[in-house]
């Protein structure tokens, strides 16, 4: 059984999206990220916001999304900070290099 994770977060600057990305990195709690530009649209106090966000996906195993989520939250630039888990089926190389490049 496979307990991979990618987990989308979203983030108010390419900078600040960066960031978050190398302090996930050198603490071992993800092996690799992606950050994409996007444009978001959602319900902000009663009116429609039209943004520019930028979407970190990390890749990490089950064990850490409780690591992860405290650290996205202590680090966030999002006054309500998305933090979405989505369980995936990987190539087992891929996996076996996922375990071998965090910590547990």
């Amino acid at each position: 059984m496979e307990d991979m994770i990618v987990v989308y977060i979203t983030s108010l600057s390419k900078e600040k999206a960066k960031e978050l990305a190398k302090h996930l990195l050198n603490k071992r709690v993800i092996a690799c990220a992606n950050i994409h530009q996007a444009n978001s649209m959602y319900l902000w106090e009663g009116d429609i916001s039209d943004e520019v966000e930028y979407i970190l996906i990390a890749k990490t195993v089950e064990e850490n999304f409780s690591v992860l989520r405290h650290e996205v939250l202590e680090f966030s630039d999002c006054q309500i900070p998305c933090i979405i888990k989505f369980p995936v089926t990987a190539n087992q190389q891929f996996v076996q290099w996922v375990r071998s490049e965090i910590r547990l």
